[in-house]
């Protein structure tokens, strides 16, 4: 059965590596033409992807990026910062600010510039996370940006309609984004986090991936928050 996807231009945001280089994995394969975006890309195409450099702060350079590309048909933002957990009364504010610039702001400046080029069917999907809904100590920023960014969902969903707008929430999910920490310890943390899941194991970026592909081929699923936490939530 042939993809709703083949065919398709897709856009990922944030996809030089994790979670969004998966997703352009699983979104190519499915036949889509797919354009990476990043702060640390350059305009190269290969095996098939195309790469743009892209600065998700900077409004003049997410409007070069779709002038670049013109009309598509599926946004995806994965963009966000690496936030160190800390009580408020230990944070830079103002290093909390640049956090919420990136991955919310950032986000609201991303689909601003796209909507003249986004097909009127097409869809946005946008990165949460659990800690939007699970209270953690330490975790103000990632609480406020994610809980934000599914309200900011939903809101869109209406009124960017007929533009579906969904966003996906992942759990502790194996990726680069903890390339920092020694081996033997990213290993005991996850083995940690692991075994207090119903599944008995983080996530690997693929399976993520899969709810975004979700979010892009389902024409009849808009406004909603993707679960993929291994039962985190429960």
């Amino acid at each position: 059965m042939t993809s709703p996807l083949n065919g398709k231009t897709v856009i990922v945001i944030g996809g030089s590596s994790g979670i969004g280089a998966a997703v352009a994995e699983a979104a190519m394969v499915r036949g889509a033409h797919v354009i990476l975006a990043g702060r640390r890309l350059s305009s190269t195409t290969d095996d098939g992807v195309r790469s743009e450099p892209v600065d998700v702060t900077d409004p003049a350079s997410l409007q070069r990026l779709f002038e670049r590309v013109g009309h598509f048909d599926h946004l995806v933002y994965t963009s966000g910062p690496s936030v160190r957990a800390n009580p408020l009364s230990e944070t830079d504010l103002e290093q909390a600010q640049d956090n919420f610039n990136v991955k919310l702001w950032g986000a609201l400046r991303a689909i601003q510039r796209a909507l003249p080029f986004l097909d009127e069917r097409g869809s946005i999907s946008l990165t949460s996370g659990q800690l939007g809904r699970k209270l953690v100590p330490g975790q103000f920023i990632k609480v406020g940006i994610n809980a934000a960014t599914e309200a900011l969902g939903k809101q869109l969903a209406k009124e960017l309609a007929p533009r579906r707008v969904n966003v996906i929430s992942p759990g502790v999910i194996d990726t680069p984004a903890y390339a920092g920490l020694a081996e033997e310890s990213r290993l005991a943390m996850f083995a940690k986090a692991g075994n207090a899941l119903p599944v008995g194991r983080v996530g690997q970026a693929e399976e993520v991936a899969a709810g975004y592909v979700l979010a892009m081929e389902n024409g009849y699923m808009t406004g909603a928050v993707i679960d993929i936490d291994g039962g985190g939530l429960l």
